[in-house]
C-alpha cells in the first residue's frame, strides 16, 4: 500500500514538471515527514478550522506518516482558501517548510520564502593557535626605575570560537544585526573567561540606492580610509555614510576600552591606561576600494579618562589624524599603506622623556591574490611592515586578525588557502621588537598565528 502511494505521487509529480515547473528540490519528495514533527499538529490544526483537505476524503490520516510530497499538495489545496489570522500564519510556516515541493507543485511561494527569510544566521567555528616569544634581558633596573628579569617569555594560545551572526530584516529598508561569540581553551578545556559575548547590536538603514546608510546601536566599524588600521571593532553610537565613488562616514558613540590590554613591557599594570569607557568621534572621507588608485583621509576623536595621562597626553583627550593609499597594480596584485599620529602627545610632558614612537601608527602591505571561502583551492598571501604606536589606535585588524600587538613593530608574512567549501586555512608570522622610549633597549619578539575556519551559511 505504501509502494502504491509512493508511485501514483511519483506519477503525479512526473506529469506536473513535464508540464514546465521548476527542476527537482533538493530534498526528498517522498521521504517521510518524522512522525514528531510540528507539521502534523500544523495539519490537524487546520484540518479542524476546515482549511486542510487532506487527501481529498475528508481526512488527513494522521495516523499514518507522510510523505513531504503529499504534505505539500494538501498545503497547496488549502493556501487556494486564503486563510486569515492565526490559520494564515500556521499556513505561511507550513509553506516555507515545503517551498521546494511546493515549488515543484507550480505553486508561487516566494513571498511566504521571503517573510521565512526574515531571520538569516550565518557564521563560523574556528580554531586558533598562536605561539609567541618575547625577549626580556634588558637591564634589572632601567631609568624610569622599573624591575625586569632575565631571559625570555614564550606563550601559546590554544583557542576555539564559534560566532553566531544573526541579521534581522525589518522592512525594505532597515536591517538588524547582531554577532554572539564562545571562546574555550583547548588545553584545558574550559572557557575563556570573555566567553560568552555578545558584542554586536545595530539597526542599519539603506536609502538612495544605498549610497546612504545609517546605523544605530553596537555596531561594528572597521576603518576604511587607512585599512582598518585605526578600528577593527565595535562601538555604541551611531554612524552616518554618504556619498558613491566617494564616501564620508561620520561616526560618534561610546567605546570600551577594555577591548584593549595594552601590550607594553615597560609600563606596569597599574600605568597602562584607564579601562574607562570613552567618548569617541570620527570622520573618514575615501574613494571607492575597486578604484585602480585608492585613498582615504581621516579624523579621530578619543575621549579617555586616564588613558593618556602616563604618556605625557595634555588634557584627556587624543586627536588622531591618517591618510591612506593603495594602488592596484594588477588585478592580483596590490600595494597599500596607511599612516595615523596622535597630536596630543608631546615629548617631556610625561613618565618619559621622548615617546615619538608611541604617537604614530603605520602600516604597508603587499598583496597576491585572495582566498575566497566559497571558492576551494583559492589562495592568497602577503608580505608587510607594521609600526603600531599604541597611543594612535585602537583595537585594529592587526589586533584581531593577526599575531601582531599595539607595540610591535616588524615584518609580517601570511598565507591562506581554501581547503573545502567553507573550509579556510591562514597562516602569519611576525619578527621584530617592540617599540619602547628613547634610550631604552629594543627587544625582540616574534609570533606564529595558525588558523582554521570554518563558515556556514
Amino acid at each position: 500500500m505504501r509502494m502504491k502511494k509512493i508511485f501514483l505521487a511519483a506519477l503525479l509529480s512526473a506529469g506536473i514538471m513535464n508540464a514546465g515547473t521548476s527542476s527537482a528540490a533538493p530534498h526528498n519528495p517522498f521521504e517521510d515527514v518524522p512522525s514528531d514533527h510540528w507539521a502534523y499538529d500544523a495539519i490537524a490544526r487546520l484540518a479542524s478550522d476546515g482549511i486542510i483537505e487532506g487527501y481529498g476524503d475528508g481526512t488527513y490520516r494522521g495516523d499514518m506518516e507522510i510523505t513531504r510530497y503529499e504534505m505539500a499538495q494538501m498545503v497547496a489545496r488549502a493556501m487556494a482558501r486564503n486563510p486569515k489570522g492565526e490559520d494564515k500564519a500556521l499556513m505561511d510556516k507550513l509553506a516555507a517548510e515545503f517551498s521546494d515541493e511546493l515549488s515543484n507543485l507550480g505553486v508561487r511561494v516566494a513571498n511566504l520564502e521571503k517573510k521565512a527569510d526574515n531571520v538569516r544566521w550565518r557564521g563560523n567555528v574556528r580554531y586558533r593557535y598562536v605561539t609567541e616569544h618575547r625577549e626580556k634581558d634588558m637591564q634589572h633596573q632601567s631609568k624610569y626605575n622599573m624591575q625586569f628579569t632575565n631571559g625570555h617569555d614564550h606563550t601559546n594560545t590554544n583557542e576555539i570560537m564559534l560566532r553566531l551572526w544573526p541579521q534581522f530584516k525589518i522592512n525594505e529598508n532597515w536591517t538588524g544585526f547582531a554577532r554572539i561569540t564562545y571562546y574555550g581553551n583547548m588545553h584545558t578545556a574550559e572557557n575563556i573567561s570573555r566567553s560568552t559575548v555578545f558584542d554586536w547590536a545595530w539597526a542599519e538603514g539603506r536609502y538612495n540606492k544605498g549610497n546612504t546608510v545609517i546605523k544605530l546601536g553596537k555596531l561594528f566599524y572597521r576603518t576604511e580610509s587607512d585599512y582598518h588600521l585605526f578600528m577593527f571593532d565595535a562601538f555604541t553610537g551611531a554612524q552616518l555614510t554618504v556619498g558613491d565613488k566617494i564616501k564620508a562616514t561620520f561616526s560618534a558613540g561610546r567605546y570600551d576600552f577594555s577591548n584593549i590590554n595594552m601590550n607594553l613591557w615597560y609600563a606596569p599594570p597599574d600605568y597602562r591606561g584607564g579601562y574607562d569607557t570613552g567618548d569617541y568621534l570620527g570622520l573618514e572621507i575615501y574613494n571607492d576600494r575597486k578604484s585602480k588608485f585608492t585613498w582615504g583621509v581621516s579624523y579621530h576623536r578619543v575621549h579617555a579618562k586616564d588613558r593618556y595621562d602616563y604618556f605625557g597626553l595634555h588634557g584627556e583627550t587624543a586627536n588622531i589624524a591618517g591618510i591612506g593609499l593603495g594602488y592596484n597594480i594588477t588585478p592580483t596584485l596590490s600595494l597599500r599603506g596607511a599612516f595615523l599620529h596622535n597630536f596630543n602627545v608631546g615629548a617631556g610632558k610625561g613618565r618619559f622623556e621622548d615617546i615619538s614612537g608611541f604617537r604614530n601608527a603605520y602600516a604597508i602591505d603587499l598583496r597576491y591574490k585572495q582566498a575566497h571561502p566559497a571558492k576551494p583551492g583559492s589562495f592568497g598571501i602577503f608580505i608587510g611592515y607594521r609600526h603600531l604606536g599604541p597611543l594612535a589606535i585602537l583595537n585594529n585588524t592587526y589586533r584581531v586578525n593577526s599575531p601582531v600587538l599595539e607595540g610591535d613593530k616588524g615584518w609580517e608574512i601570511g598565507a591562506s588557502y581554501t581547503l573545502a567549501p567553507g573550509v579556510l586555512g591562514t597562516v602569519r608570522y611576525f619578527i621584530g621588537k617592540e617599540i619602547v622610549p628613547s634610550g631604552e633597549e629594543s627587544l625582540k619578539r616574534n609570533a606564529f598565528l595558525g588558523e582554521v575556519n570554518f563558515f556556514f551559511m
